[in-house]
């Protein structure tokens, strides 16, 4: 097979791409701009454009198909070429079903743990000896790649983002990928740009469920304000509603109580044992025992930037998460207060997103932070520019937090000055964000806050 990857750089596209060299098929790429990893991690398997830009002239009869970026826009002339030449032409995603159609589809949808929770059933499924294909979102330890597809597995584990398809289909991805097993982890709104009321973004989800086949399952958590009555409206399959499993922390750790005995875990916080209960679902559903799944889930150290620790000593802890929502700060911020009740809690996040960075979206985040001792909200004006938003105002931001002794700021040299003088004795950091403040190297700021009271 042969197969050309339009905006190959991409963080999901050329971990397809890679996918699909490992596979054996020829592969090919353009893009306008490759950063690191893409760029490296290209290289290594031979795969890296010789140059940057669109060829058309790559695009020849010969190819088996294109896969198209959601980067690439829809007069790209790579994407002229194709459709001129009546090339099969697929998304990321119809691409992923494609490869999956004769399989068991675990397809995990919801505002907010998408990642852990499908990280966590490949880890399960995997620890039980169960080969299954996979798309997750983020880069797990021990896994090279985050896209494996093969021949002989018979289940895929896929992360269902509910953004849309590609420039030339304006469906969700979630609903491409046609769930044998569906799991939705909560609804907040998210993506105005494309959803621009909330009963729209919600009704993304009850489509989402209605796909799954009567043989199949919806696991839901009931938790969720809206899940429950959007589960009302599902009658063509089984439902499996859940909640927070039943846990306790005892110095410092998190013990699962299970019928089997207590578990030790090495994840921590009431949202991802809520993650972590709609992977029992899934697993079980899959053919995992419960008493295996336990044994496996209590190794699972989690995925990479979701309460990740970057630094710590014996009175000072620095953690990176990916949070960025409104939901998300609750739950990532209510989970540190949980695992560390007596220490100063600093939680620094960044406003990065569309969403975020809009004065109207804004007021979604009131409240949110008020579980930090020291709050901090940083925002790029650059980056408000480059996504031709509106200028926003710290005086913006205080009110919409409703917070009147939150820093913000916009510079993130002076930011990275500022958390430097925060006392660390007996205080724990948190990072938040879907971007990286700037270019700040978060590991070299924790081991620097470290240092100070060593």
């Amino acid at each position: 097979m042969k197969v050309h990857f339009i905006a190959i750089g991409g963080s999901a596209m050329h971990n397809l791409a890679i996918a699909l060299k490992l596979k054996g098929y020829e592969v090919t790429g353009s893009d306008d701009e490759i950063f690191e990893p893409a760029k490296g991690r290209l290289a290594k398997y031979g795969i890296l454009p010789e140059s940057i830009g669109w060829h058309p002239e790559r695009i020849t009869p010969e190819l088996d198909a294109i896969i198209l970026g959601m980067h690439a826009r829809i007069d790209n002339p790579e994407l002229i070429k194709a459709k001129e030449l009546g090339l099969k032409i697929y998304s990321y995603p119809e691409y992923l079903y494609e490869q999956s159609k004769d399989k068991t589809r675990i397809v995990v949808g919801g505002s907010h743990g998408k990642t852990t929770i499908t990280s966590m059933i490949i880890h399960v499924l995997q620890q039980n000896g169960i080969d299954c294909d996979y798309m997750v979102g983020a880069q797990l330890e021990g896994f090279e790649v985050m896209v494996k597809l093969s021949e002989t597995a018979k289940i895929m584990v896929i992360e269902g983002d509910e953004y849309l398809t590609s420039p030339i289909d304006r469906r969700p991805k979630f609903h491409v990928y046609q769930p044998t097993i569906g799991i939705v982890s909560g609804i907040a709104w998210d993506h105005i740009n494309v959803f621009p009321t909330f009963d729209i973004y919600v009704k993304q989800f009850e489509i989402f469920a209605n796909m799954i086949p009567a043989d199949g399952e919806f696991i839901y958590c009931e938790d969720d304000p809206e899940l429950p009555a959007l589960s009302e409206r599902i009658t063509n399959t089984k439902k499996q509603p859940y909640g927070v499993h039943p846990y306790h922390i005892t110095n410092g750790i998190t013990y699962l109580e299970t019928p089997y005995g207590e578990y030790p875990l090495k994840i921590f916080g009431r949202h991802n044992l809520t993650n972590l209960n709609a992977a029992r679902y899934a697993c079980m559903a899959a053919g995992v025992g419960e008493k295996d799944f336990y044994e496996a889930i209590a190794t699972f150290k989690g995925a990479s930037k979701r309460l990740e620790l970057v630094a710590k000593s014996d009175s000072c802890s620095v953690y990176k998460d990916f949070a960025h929502s409104p939901s998300k700060l609750k739950a990532t911020i209510a989970a540190v207060r949980e695992q560390f009740p007596d220490r100063h809690l600093v939680a620094c996040m960044e406003l990065h997103t569309f969403s975020s960075l809009t004065e109207k979206f804004l007021e979604q985040y009131r409240g949110a932070m008020d579980a930090a001792d020291t709050a901090i909200v940083y925002y790029s004006p650059e980056a408000i520019a480059l996504k031709k938003l509106p200028p926003i105002t710290p005086d913006m931001i205080h009110n919409a937090f409703g917070r009147a002794d939150m820093a913000i700021y916009n510079d993130s040299g002076l930011l990275e000055d500022n958390l430097l003088k925060i006392n660390t004795e007996n205080a724990v950091f948190l990072m938040m964000s879907s971007g990286d403040f700037n270019g700040m190297n978060i590991a070299e700021l924790g081991e620097k806050i470290i240092s100070l009271h060593a």
